[in-house]
């Protein structure tokens, strides 16, 4: 166990020493690489100034000799364009670029030794090297990726094409001359594809050409298709919308025959529709029987028969012609003895009335109900109130002794009670007794309970049969005096 810990540990020492030194070569790579700094791209256009920045950014312990910058193309060599050295100054051998770059600043300084390329041209395009030869450490460098750009010239164009069933050209666009090389796709709901080719251009240019292939038919005829153009000049993609041009025979429909030609109707139409592309340019009517019945009369695309008679009991036939081809289309005309009884209103007609009116009557019902409702609530209630009895009458308990009469009760029998005493007669006596002022607040508060509409009893009052008037024939027969809250026995009638 001791000899397998210890072969594990020497595996990891050593694993760990190789991981060390492989992590110092890259820091120390990654040092010298970072000290030259430069722009990874620049950008330009043909004709335009353009400035290539380098600096060493920390020269301690190193000592700079001199800085080359190296010109690579796309495809070739690598060129010296311009060497500085501090005792001996700037130098430019030859090169693409002799005569149009130059050290800035002038005299240049060797710890930022930046170049000035004028009168750019598009096969300037290229890698640009910024070189430092130092010492003790020798050469570290730093790459600058010069971008030539150009703005294209795009166009859009449509073909024109016959109906068929092979795939065809049917649109062009072309994005001519430019840098770097744009992408062209197609927008469109037509049923088809695009192909894009790429040549070069002049002046290192490239120019894309673009086609949209389908299978055209005449419903595609006057759709939308665009070509977009994008481009890295351009702010937003370009749009170039065109319409399909699908050429096709006519195609024709009549209409306006109903199935209802009687014998003795007049100035019925049949109509020849027809489209066509290019435009129809002649209609011919003809029926199949040869001969046009003498009750027709032709204008263009339309038939009249001015009156229905058995021999316009045919075929007749519309044939449109344009510079693609022939359409036609026919109807058969029957001629009946009676016209048909016209068609009565669609059930759905009458189903969809007869909901309206229902509606309309709930809404009425309701309106009507609720209206009542709201007059019952605020007119006065519709029911007498019951006059005020007297329940505390010594006089009622010495009269009424006998047993009481049964009374009629739904309750259970455990909760029904009988009275010893007879409940006091019900009378008008205390209407006419007591305070005046509690007469005419019973009597007002009688008539307030009263339905609106009822009479007031007080514009036609009818005295109690025991009061005495003047008018009254009989005689009046004084009863005993009671009090108030007392009882009292009506005096014998005689017969």
């Amino acid at each position: 166990m001791a000899r397998h810990d210890a072969r594990n540990w020497h595996d990891c020492s050593k694993m760990t020493g190789l991981l060390c030194l492989v992590a110092s070569i890259l820091l120390q790579h990654g040092v010298s690489g970072n000290r030259v700094k430069v722009e990874s791209e620049v950008p330009s256009y043909p004709g335009q100034t353009v400035n290539l920045h380098c600096a060493f950014t920390d020269p301690s312990g190193n000592q700079l000799t001199m800085v080359t910058w190296i010109y690579e193309p796309k495809d070739g060599e690598r060129i010296n364009i311009a060497v500085f050295h501090p005792d001996f100054g700037p130098n430019y051998p030859e090169s693409p670029v002799s005569g149009r770059v130059t050290f800035r600043p002038t005299p240049p300084d060797m710890r930022s030794p930046s170049i000035e390329i004028s009168d750019v041209r598009m096969t300037d395009e290229g890698r640009y090297i910024c070189e430092y030869a130092t010492y003790p450490r020798g050469n570290e460098q730093g790459i600058t990726q010069l971008v030539m750009l150009a703005k294209p010239r795009n166009s859009a164009s449509i073909v024109t094409v016959q109906a068929g069933t092979k795939p065809v050209v049917v649109a062009k666009c072309e994005s001519a001359d430019g840098r770097p090389a744009a992408r062209i796709s197609w927008v469109t709901t037509a049923n088809g594809n695009g192909t894009t080719v790429s040549k070069a251009g002049e002046g290192n240019t490239m120019t894309i050409n673009s086609e949209y292939r389908m299978i055209p038919t005449a419903a595609d005829n006057g759709k939308d298709i665009s070509c977009v153009v994008a481009h890295r000049t351009q702010d937003k993609a370009e749009s170039l919308p065109l319409k399909l041009a699908v050429m096709y025979a006519p195609q024709v429909t009549i209409v306006g025959y109903d199935n209802n030609w009687y014998v003795g109707r007049t100035n019925v139409l049949l109509t020849c529709q027809a489209t066509g592309n290019p435009a129809p340019h002649s209609v011919l009517w003809k029926t199949m029987s040869g001969e046009m019945p003498d009750t027709v009369l032709i204008n263009e695309n339309e038939l009249k028969v001015l009156k229905v008679d058995d021999a316009v009991n045919t075929t007749f036939v519309c044939e449109v012609k344009n510079r693609i081809g022939t359409g036609r289309d026919q109807v058969t005309a029957m001629v009946r003895g009676t016209r048909l009884p016209e068609k009565g209103a669609a059930t759905g007609s009458i189903i969809g009335a007869l909901i309206g009116v229902i509606l309309l009557l709930a809404i009425i019902g309701t309106a009507i109900a609720m209206y009542r409702k709201h007059k019952n609530k605020d007119g006065p209630p519709k029911y007498k109130p019951p006059p005020p009895k007297k329940t505390n009458s010594s006089a009622s308990r010495q009269l009424n002794t006998g047993p009481p009469a049964p009374v009629a009760d739904d309750r259970p029998l455990q909760d029904q009670y009988y009275s010893t005493q007879s409940p006091e007669p019900v009378t008008d006596l205390d209407a006419y007794h007591g305070d005046e002022e509690y007469a005419v607040d019973d009597r007002e508060h009688y008539y307030s309970a009263a339905p609106s509409g009822w009479d007031d009893p007080r514009d036609n009052e009818v005295p109690p049969p025991y009061m005495r008037t003047d008018s009254d024939p009989q005689d009046y027969h004084q009863g005993p005096n009671v009090n108030r809250g007392d009882s009292f026995v009506s005096p014998a009638m005689f017969v």
